[in-house]
């Protein structure tokens, strides 16, 4: 055998060597990169992702800013939101600013002037209720028109309540049934009951109301009253 030959063989036998250790190499460097990145990355993604979901949905929330950013489905399923009533426009409507989630008072704040709460609230008209209107549109105010704002002011001004959100009628209102807690045990109390116990609403029984299932004790507390 010829000494070229021979050569020729030793180095492919070495080449084949190398680069079987070059493979074993390249194949403990890619094991190595998996394990420190992308399991890490892996891992963080199925915990991280979940888990910031649930901070988004729970803690945090949704907010909705006014009624029209509020979607078809939550009416569908007669979602319960909370906030705070910013303002009574008459007896039997107030404006709600929406606090989804926890924190609201010590690390989120919730907007006091006019020009901050512009475009940031909800329009409620309480469900199941009629009562009467202050003048308007050249329109003299009702009886007691007064005493009935008088009353849904002292009783849902500045107060956390909660709303059954209803439907969305055609002056881009939230019909909504609110519930407030009043002293001195604060325990949840109907709105639009209170506002028949009081004898200052009447049900409301034009074509479209909606009393979320409670129009037999709505009809309890107006015949008391009467």
């Amino acid at each position: 055998m010829s000494k070229d030959k021979t050569d020729n063989e030793k180095a492919s036998i070495n080449k084949a060597i190398q680069d079987y250790f070059d493979f074993k190499k390249l194949d403990e460097w890619t094991d190595a990169i998996v394990q420190t990145i992308w399991r890490p990355v892996l891992a963080s993604c199925v915990v991280g992702i979940p888990t910031a979901y649930l901070i988004y949905r729970f803690v945090i929330g949704k907010r909705f800013k006014t009624a029209a950013h509020i979607p078809p489905e939550v009416f569908e399923r007669a979602t319960k939101i909370r906030g705070k009533v910013m303002s009574v426009g008459d007896s039997d409507n107030f404006r709600l600013y929406h606090t989804p989630g926890f924190g609201w008072g010590w690390l989120r704040s919730i907007p006091k002037t006019r020009k901050e709460l512009q475009n940031q609230t909800i329009s409620i008209r309480i469900a199941g209720v009629d009562a009467p209107e202050g003048a308007h549109f050249g329109m003299p105010a009702q009886p007691y028109s007064s005493e009935a704002k008088t009353y849904l002011t002292k009783l849902v001004l500045n107060k956390r309540v909660q709303v059954q959100l209803l439907s969305r009628d055609q002056y881009n209102r939230v019909v909504a049934m609110a519930y407030v807690r009043r002293p001195p045990f604060y325990l949840k109390k109907n709105v639009s009951a209170e506002m028949l116990k009081a004898g200052l609403a009447s049900i409301y029984v034009a074509k479209g109301a909606q009393y979320a299932g409670i129009l037999d004790q709505l009809q309890k507390y107006e015949a008391r009253a009467k």
